[in-house]
C-alpha cells in the first residue's frame, strides 16, 4: 500500500518550561503523547522482513487506526556508524527516514534516542558492522575519550542529516518532538565524570543549531541522579516493567495491585521539577490480558508523565511468531484485544489530566470515562462520541444516539460478532458508517515461550461471521457496501454475513464516500491484514493439571481450520478396539472457535485420566494432540500422546510451584528428593542468603476444579526444615493476599491452616518490577473480606529472618 497523505504539521514544535511541562510552541497548550516502540528499521526485525517499506506502510496505518500520536526509537547505531562515529549513508539509515516520514504523515510525532550502544543480534548472535559502539563495552563507552569523541561525531552527524523523505534535518523537522542522548546507559563510576559526559554531549547537540528539548535517562544508576539533575537537559526518561520479563510463559493473575502506584523515590531531588518526564519503554509483559494498559496510563498520568511508548509494537510480517522480543507481544491484526486496550489507554492519555490523582485500587479501576476489569478481562472507554472494548461486554453505550465511532472485540449492545477479530465503525455523517473488521487471531501456541521463525503462536483465519448492529441513525435495514469490491448486500434486522475488510454502511445509498475518500489521516478504502494462515486443524486445549475423583471433568478446547468441523469427538485411552459401544463425548461449538463437553465422572478409570481429541472433516480426521491425520480406533492409527489430568482422591492443589526472592541477590534452588504419603515428589528447597532483608516466596495457581463448599482447612505436607515459621494463604481474584503465620518444628510434619484464620495482608508484587525502584508490596486500603471461592494462588512466604543455607522440605498441599 502507499501513504498518500502530506505532512500535517506546520512550524509547530515543543518545548519544556520553567516547571518541567511540555508545551506546544503555538498554542502554549500541555502536550500529552502515547503510541509505541518499533524497530524494524535495525537489527532482528530488520533480517527478518523482506520488503521492509511495505511493511512500514502496514504497520503505520494500524497504528493510525488505533489512535496514536506517538513513536519512539532506540537506533542501533552500530548500524548506521563507522568505527570513529561517522554517520552511513546506508539502508537502516534510509529506512529510518522513510519511517520518520510515514508516522508524520499519520500524524504521529517522534521522539528518537540516538544510541543504544549495544549489538545488533538478539535474539540472534550480534553480526559485525564497523560500529564503533562495538569497540568499547557498555560500561566503559560514557567514559573512554576515544568512544566520547566518536559519539560527539556520531551526534552531530547525525542531527545534521537531511531526510530525503521530508527535505528536513533531523534538528529541524517539527514531527521529531526532541532527542534522548542514549538508551539506559550505564555509569559505574563517579557521578562527576557523568555529568561532564552528558554536558559533552549536550554540547554536541546544541553545536548544530538543535533547539529541541534533550532527554536523558534517570531510572539507571541510581547513586548518580543528582549528576543528571545538574545536567543541561530539559526531560528524563523511565520505564516500567510491572510483572518482570522474560518469565518464558504466559503469567496468570490480577495484576492491577502492580500498576496502582508509580513512585519515585528520588521526586525532592534538586531540580526535579524543572524537567519534563516521558516513558521510553513500559509493558505488563509475558501476558496476553487486555485489561492492563489503560490502568497503567491512568497512574503514568498521575505522576505527571506527557510521552508514554510502550516496548515493543510487532512488525506485522513477522507477528504470528513472535521472535522479536519474546517477552513482548503486540500486534493490531495478532493481539487484537491487547491493541484494543491499547486505543483505550491512547484515548486515557488525553482525557486524564497530568497529575490528576485517583483513589487506590481497587477503587481506582473505574476513572471518568473507563473501566478496566480483570475478571471480565475487559478495557472500557465509554462516553457519548466513543464506545470502545477490548472483550466481550454488556454495558451500555451512554449515549447511543451521539456515538460517532466504536472499536470493538466480540459483543456488545451494539455489536454482535462472534468472529475474533477486531472492528472499527466510524460515522462519516448520518447514516453513513465506515466499518473496518480484521481477521480471526486465533492462538495455537504460548507465545511467551521460547519462539522460533517457523512456529506460530497465533495463527489467521478469513471466515464468513454474521454481523449484528444497532445504531439508530442506521436503523435496521441498510446497505452494506464491500469498498474493494464495490458489492452491495442488505441489511435486515441489523443483521449481515461479512468476512474481513471495509465497507460502506449506508441507510441510503450514496456516491459522496468512495474507497479514495481521504478521512482522518486515511483513505477509506484503505486496509491491512495478513492472508489466511491455516491450512490444517489446530486444537488449542490445555488439561486440568488436577481433578477430584467422582467429579465430571469440563473440556473447553478452541478449534480452527480451513473450515468448521463437522463434529469433535474426545476418546479416553481405554478404547483400544472399535465397538458401537465405546464410551466417547463430542464436543459442542459454544460460540466462535469454542468447543465444550463433559467427561462424565464414570469415563475416569484410573488416577491418570487420558484421552485425545479428534476433528472430523469431510471423510477425514485428525487427532490431537500428536497432530497427526487419523483417529485412534483407527487399525492403522496409533496413538502415541494422550492430553492428561491426575485423577485424586482429596482436594490436591497440584501443579508447579514458582519460587521469588525479593532481594536481588539471593536465590533458592530446588531439587526433589523422594516420594511420600500423599501422592507428591517432596521437593527440599535450599535458601542462598545474600542480603540481610532476604524474603522468599513460593506460588502455585490454584487448579479451578476443587470442590469448595465443604473446605475448612488449608494443609501442607512439611517433613523437614530448619526455618522457625512461614505465612502461609492465598491470592484472591481481586489480587489481595489472605494468610497466617505458623511456626515449623521438626516434630510437626503436617499442618493445617483453619480457612477461618486467613487475614488480609500485603501482596508482593512477584516477580519483582522494573526499574528496581519501584514498591515491592502493594498495601491494600480497603478491606475486602475472604472468599474461598475466589483463590487463584498459593501463596507461601518466609516470615522471620533467613539465615544463610536455611531449607524447607515440602511435600502435598491439599484442602479439607
Amino acid at each position: 500500500m502507499c501513504l498518500y497523505f502530506t505532512a500535517t504539521f506546520a512550524q509547530q514544535t515543543i518545548y519544556v518550561d520553567k516547571s518541567g511541562v511540555m508545551r506546544w510552541s503555538d498554542s502554549k497548550k500541555e502536550a500529552s503523547f502515547y503510541g509505541v516502540n518499533y524497530t524494524l528499521p535495525f537489527a532482528h526485525a530488520y533480517r527478518q522482513v523482506k520488503d521492509h517499506k511495505a511493511a512500514i506502510d502496514k504497520d503505520v496505518y494500524h497504528f493510525s487506526r488505533l489512535g496514536f500520536n506517538a513513536y519512539r526509537i532506540h537506533i542501533w547505531d552500530v548500524e548506521i556508524t563507522d568505527s570513529i562515529g561517522r554517520l552511513q549513508q546506508n539502508e537502516h539509515l534510509d529506512l529510518l527516514d522513510y519511517l520518520i516520514s510515514s508516522v508524520q504523515k499519520r500524524g504521529i510525532r517522534v521522539l528518537i534516542t540516538c544510541m543504544t550502544n549495544f549489538g545488533n543480534g538478539y535474539p540472534e548472535r550480534n553480526e559485525p558492522t564497523g560500529g564503533f559502539s562495538y569497540l568499547y563495552d557498555k560500561c566503559d563507552v560514557h567514559k573512554n575519550p576515544k568512544a566520547i569523541a566518536a559519539q560527539e561525531t556520531y551526534i552531530k552527524q547525525l542531527l545534521t542529516h537531511v531526510n530525503p523523505y521530508t527535505g528536513k534535518a533531523y534538528k529541524e523537522d517539527p514531527a521529531i518532538v526532541g532527542f534522548e542522548i542514549n538508551n539506559e546507559p550505564c555509569h559505574a563510576g563517579d557521578p562527576l565524570d557523568t555529568k561532564k559526559y552528558i554536558g559533552t554531549m549536550v554540547a554536541a547537540i546544541r553545536s548544530t543549531g538543535n533547539k529541541k528539548p534533550i532527554f536523558y535517562n534517570v531510572s539507571h544508576n541510581r547513586e548518580h541522579v543528582p549528576a543528571y539533575y545538574n545536567s543541561d537537559i530539559q526531560g528524563t526518561t523511565y520505564q516500567w516493567y510491572p510483572i518482570g520479563l522474560v518469565a518464558g510463559h504466559t503469567r496468570k493473575g490480577n495484576f492491577l495491585p502492580y500498576v496502582d502506584q508509580y513512585n519515585i523515590p528520588f521526586s525532592n531531588e534538586k531540580g526535579f521539577a524543572t524537567k519534563a518526564k516521558a516513558i521510553y519503554e513500559f509493558d505488563p509483559a509475558d501476558i496476553t490480558y487486555s485489561y492492563m494498559y489503560p490502568a497503567m496510563t491512568r497512574t503514568f498520568r498521575s505522576q505527571g508523565f506527557q510521552w508514554i511508548t510502550q516496548f515493543a509494537y510487532d512488525p506485522i510480517d513477522i507477528a504470528a511468531y513472535n521472535t522479536e522480543y519474546q517477552t513482548h507481544y503486540l500486534n493490531l491484526a495478532y493481539t487484537p484485544r491487547k491493541a484494543l486496550s491499547m486505543k483505550i489507554a491512547a484515548a486515557v492519555a488525553k482525557e486524564v489530566n497530568r497529575g490528576e490523582q485517583f483513589p487506590a485500587y481497587p477503587a481506582d479501576t473505574v476513572f471518568g470515562n473507563f473501566r478496566v476489569s480483570y475478571q471480565e478481562d475487559l478495557s472500557l472507554l465509554n462516553n457519548p462520541q466513543q464506545y470502545f472494548y477490548s472483550n466481550n461486554t454488556a454495558v451500555q453505550p451512554i449515549a447511543p444516539s451521539q456515538l460517532t465511532t466504536i472499536a470493538g472485540y466480540g459483543n456488545s449492545p451494539v455489536v454482535k460478532y462472534e468472529g475474533t477479530g477486531a472492528y472499527f465503525l466510524d460515522k462519516l455523517e448520518n447514516g453513513v458508517w465506515r466499518l473496518e473488521l480484521m481477521p480471526d487471531a486465533i492462538q495455537v501456541a504460548d507465545p511467551f515461550a521460547r519462539p522460533a521463525p517457523n512456529k506460530e503462536v497465533v495463527t489467521i483465519a478469513w471466515n464468513k461471521w454474521p454481523m449484528q448492529l444497532q445504531l439508530p441513525d442506521l436503523g435496521t435495514h441498510f446497505i452494506v457496501r464491500n469498498l474493494q469490491s464495490e458489492r452491495d448486500t442488505i441489511a435486515e434486522k441489523g443483521a449481515f454475513y461479512i468476512t474481513p475488510g471495509v465497507y460502506l454502511l449506508m441507510k441510503e445509498d450514496t456516491r459522496r464516500w468512495s474507497a479514495a475518500t481521504e478521512w482522518e489521516h486515511i483513505k477509506l478504502g484503505e486496509f491491512v491484514a495478513p492472508p489466511a494462515q491455516l491450512k490444517q486443524f489446530e486444537v488449542v486445549h490445555i488439561p486440568l493439571a488436577a481433578a477430584d475423583s467422582g467429579q465430571n471433568i469440563s473440556i473447553t478446547a478452541d478449534i480452527a481450520g480451513p473450515s468448521f468441523p463437522d463434529s469433535v469427538i474426545l476418546q479416553t485411552d481405554h478404547v483400544s478396539f472399535w465397538s458401537d459401544h465405546n464410551p466417547y463425548i463430542r464436543l459442542e461449538r459454544r460460540h466462535g472457535y469454542t468447543y465444550q463437553g463433559t467427561i462424565p465422572a464414570t469415563m475416569v478409570r484410573s488416577k491418570n485420566l487420558k484421552y485425545t481429541i479428534t476433528v472430523y472433516s469431510n471423510g477425514n480426521s485428525y487427532t490431537f494432540p500428536q497432530k497427526e491425520a487419523g483417529a485412534p480406533l483407527d487399525w492403522d492409527f496409533t496413538v502415541t500422546r494422550y492430553f492428561e489430568t491426575a485423577i485424586t482422591d482429596a482436594n490436591i492443589l497440584d501443579g508447579e510451584m514458582e519460587i521469588y526472592s525479593l532481594s536481588e541477590r539471593s536465590f533458592i534452588q530446588s531439587a526433589p528428593y523422594k516420594e511420600q504419603p500423599y501422592a507428591a515428589t517432596v521437593q527440599r528447597y535450599t535458601m542462598h542468603v545474600k542480603d540481610d532483608n532476604a524474603r522468599f516466596f513460593w506460588r502455585k495457581n490454584i487448579n479451578s476444579n476443587q470442590q469448595l463448599q465443604a473446605t475448612k482447612f488449608l494443609c501442607l505436607y512439611i517433613p523437614a526444615t530448619t526455618l522457625t515459621a512461614l505465612n502461609i494463604g492465598f491470592i484472591t481474584t481481586d489480587g489481595y493476599t489472605y494468610s497466617q503465620q505458623i511456626s515449623l518444628n521438626n516434630d510437626q510434619h503436617i499442618y493445617k491452616i483453619p480457612i477461618a484464620a486467613l487475614a488480609q495482608d500485603s501482596t508482593a508484587l512477584l516477580p519483582r518490577p522494573y526499574p528496581a525502584f519501584m514498591n515491592q508490596y502493594f498495601i491494600p486500603k480497603t478491606n475486602i473480606d475472604f472468599n474461598i471461592y475466589k483463590i487463584e494462588t498459593l501463596n507461601i512466604s518466609t516470615s522471620d529472618k533467613v539465615p544463610d543455607n536455611a531449607s524447607i522440605d515440602i511435600g502435598a498441599i491439599w484442602l479439607e
